[in-house]
């Protein structure tokens, strides 16, 4: 492919991924689940051999895939609690490479809710990233199904990913200790995008919180010359079936956006027109040079854990920004907060271009804790400044990014 063909290529994509969002923002795109069947808990099997730190794997039924049933690997583990009492639960999403993991399970058990973590891809747990292997009755394979578009729309990798995680979360509500009405989902880099879809998809959960992951791919993601390799009328159609901006405006339960400024795969400026689209209240979670990944990075984040507790558990709710502006070189942001902010720094880059290379650099932000307010000066030749708030406990509350023109 030639340089003028590319650059053609490059802007259509950009030109595609506008046209979305302005058709989205107007009408959200349909729903090609059957929601009415999802809803229902499917049948589960055992998984001997599996089960590890006390809780349970299972196999669960999910859609035809080539015309042949499936069936979804799953750890599944209750919290210690009170006989006849009914415990919160958690919908876990993995990333690419990922599979069910126990641990995470787990994570969530020790928080004091019931949870389950699906595989999304086929596949059992054991090998290596990316390299899991599969299982006998397994759907088709991740991530993204860029090489499954000519397929049948039901026989495509995020179809059955959706699918999966809402049959899950049909499963747990379905558990007689369960609460069917306090139920959250969190999702990791591609579990974060299949997240940002399952929202707008299943109204049932009470939350939401994507890690890292976010829409428009088409735009300037790390899926750019996959797209590019697709050619035009596949990559449109990919876009328009399955990428998040197509089912955001549906979603209307709160949302926490965890992820870090220099996200290699979801960058800083797609995720501000992701977080953009949902109706329901919104909570920025931004970290200067977050890592990537499973583990400490991307389930570990207290804010999650706080955001679920305020939500299911009446638990006192993250810093909320009550407004935000610009001065001349003066950032400011006005909060809300049942804890006390403890201190406010201006995260800022000088640089231009890529998001993920840009330099990022912190520095103090003014509190003024009796009005409530936060305001730090924008040191000379910033391109991009936000700001974080943090309380007591550490945990961190951020505005929206602004350029400065």
């Amino acid at each position: 492919m030639n340089h003028q063909t590319r650059h053609s290529l490059g802007l259509f994509l950009v030109f595609t991924a506008a046209t979305a969002f302005a058709a989205v923002a107007e009408k959200p795109a349909a729903v090609p689940w059957d929601l009415k069947a999802l809803s229902q808990a499917p049948a589960t099997y055992p998984a001997p051999g599996y089960e590890t730190n006390g809780v349970r794997a299972i196999f669960f039924d999910g859609l035809p895939w080539h015309g042949q049933p499936t069936r979804v690997f799953a750890f599944v583990g209750m919290p210690e609690h009170k006989r006849g009492e009914k415990v919160p639960g958690m919908v876990l999403v993995h990333g690419g490479g990922g599979t069910a993991f126990a641990s995470w399970v787990k994570r969530w058990n020790d928080r004091g809710y019931a949870a389950i973590s699906m595989d999304t891809c086929g596949c059992v747990p054991g090998g290596a990233h990316n390299k899991r292997p599969r299982q006998e009755h397994g759907g088709p394979s991740g991530w993204g199904g860029f090489d499954q578009i000519n397929e049948p729309t039901e026989d495509q990798w995020t179809y059955h990913a959706v699918a999966d995680a809402i049959l899950a979360h049909s499963l747990l509500r379905s558990m007689p200790d369960v609460d069917a009405t306090r139920i959250g989902l969190t999702g990791i880099s591609w579990g974060g995008y299949l997240t940002c879809i399952i929202a707008g998809v299943d109204s049932r959960f009470r939350f939401a919180v994507p890690v890292y992951g976010c829409g428009f791919l088409g735009d300037n993601s790390t899926w750019v010359k996959t797209f590019e390799q697709m050619g035009q009328e596949k990559a449109a159609q990919w876009l328009r079936l399955w990428d998040p901006s197509s089912y955001l405006p549906r979603a209307k339960m709160p949302m926490l956006w965890v992820t870090g400024t220099n996200d290699f795969a979801y960058p800083f400026d797609s995720l501000q027109k992701s977080y953009r689209l949902p109706s329901g209240k919104r909570t920025l979670c931004i970290r200067v040079r977050m890592p990537h990944g499973h583990g400490p990075a991307g389930e570990g984040p207290e804010e999650i854990r706080a955001f679920a507790d305020s939500i299911l558990q009446n638990g006192p709710s993250l810093a909320r920004i009550a407004a935000q502006g610009r001065d001349g070189d003066t950032a400011w942001a006005r909060y809300e907060s049942r804890q006390p902010i403890a201190k406010a720094e201006l995260n800022f880059t000088k640089d231009t271009g890529v998001w993920k290379q840009r330099k990022w650099e912190t520095a103090t932000a003014e509190l003024d804790a009796a009005k409530h307010k936060v305001t730090a000066t924008i040191p000379a030749g910033a391109t991009v400044f936000y700001l974080n708030l943090l309380d007591e406990q550490g945990l961190v509350v951020s505005t929206e990014h602004s350029e400065v023109k």
